[in-house]
């Protein structure tokens, strides 16, 4: 029976919200590794800075999203690597798109670029970086990235970035192919994932319960018949929190109600996402550890119909 959707897995790169406790490499590395043995299709690397929830003792930071996802596809061989996703606000747009091309070329063509606006909680702020117009400075990223990518030029000015005549070189192993997926759950950001994603990316904020998540796919699926895009050319992705340990603490530290039972009832809810059109499941085990990744394993085989 193949997998209903695919199953990806978030590496757990920032400090733990209770202890501050920090991931290391090495612990990561060895998550991605099992990830890739298990049979996940991705490996998923975030792109945040800071986070202070007002349930956290403080702050939390976290390892830079662009150079762990180059250690990760240094480090594995089969299974996709996925940025979760790379913030528009924290890099130039012409330097994005060189740096998709070159994860690229590291995985050997197994990269998905993942990409939305950025300025999750305050480390905009804190980090400096600009706070007005967020979705306007997006939308402008995306007229140099998305032609860079996909054509491998662009000449463009606007009122917040500019590529003058610019060229990607080197184009990287996979030229007019790397696949895009952008974060979306406002209507604004919906409509700019229907005009030039492959994929649509949401993420639980205050549930990772399948019902959450039908008023954005209505507006998704009501923004394609708008726009006059064929609602089943758009990939759809989700990401989740699943407790599959006895630990139950992610709703008591801000991370919203997550997904728990045995396997075979995530396993089941899991089934639900598929029967709503969810194409990928970008999946955090909590506590994000190498425990809850064993614990969350035989959830494939039952989706795989092996268990």
């Amino acid at each position: 029976m193949p997998r209903p959707m695919q199953i990806g897995v978030v590496l757990p790169q920032f400090q733990s919200p209770k202890s501050g406790e920090t991931p290391s490499w090495t612990t990561m590395r060895s998550m991605a590794l099992r990830a890739e043995e298990l049979g996940f299709d991705t490996v998923w690397v975030a792109d945040e800075l800071l986070w202070e929830f007002d349930e956290w003792p403080g702050p939390r930071g976290w390892w830079e999203g662009v150079a762990m996802a180059g250690a990760v596809a240094a480090s594995t061989s089969r299974i996709e690597v996925g940025t979760w996703v790379l913030s528009a606000l924290h890099r130039n747009p012409g330097l994005t798109a060189k740096v998709v091309a070159t994860l690229d070329e590291i995985s050997g063509g197994r990269f998905l670029f993942g990409f939305g606006s950025g300025h999750a909680r305050k480390q905009g702020e804190t980090f400096g970086y600009p706070l007005d117009h967020t979705i306007g400075r997006y939308e402008e990223a995306l007229q140099i990235v998305v032609p860079l990518l996909r054509e491998g030029r662009v000449n463009f000015s606007g009122d917040y970035h500019r590529a003058v005549n610019l060229e990607q070189l080197p184009p990287g192993p996979r030229p007019g192919r790397i696949p895009i997926m952008l974060g979306a759950h406002q209507p604004r950001t919906l409509r700019l994932a229907v005009q030039h994603a492959d994929i649509w990316s949401d993420f639980a904020r205050e549930s990772s319960l399948p019902d959450a998540f039908e008023p954005v796919i209505a507006q998704l699926d009501a923004i394609c018949a708008e726009l006059g895009r064929d609602p089943a050319s758009l990939g759809r992705s989700i990401g989740v929190i699943v407790e599959a340990l006895d630990q139950h603490d992610a709703e008591e530290i801000g991370l919203g109600v997550p997904i728990v039972g045995s396997a075979e009832e995530i396993a089941a809810t899991l089934r639900t996402f598929a029967a709503m059109g969810v194409t990928r499941i970008e999946l955090m085990p909590w506590p994000n550890t190498p425990a809850s990744l064993e614990a969350v394993a035989p959830v494939l085989q039952l989706l795989d119909g092996s268990a």
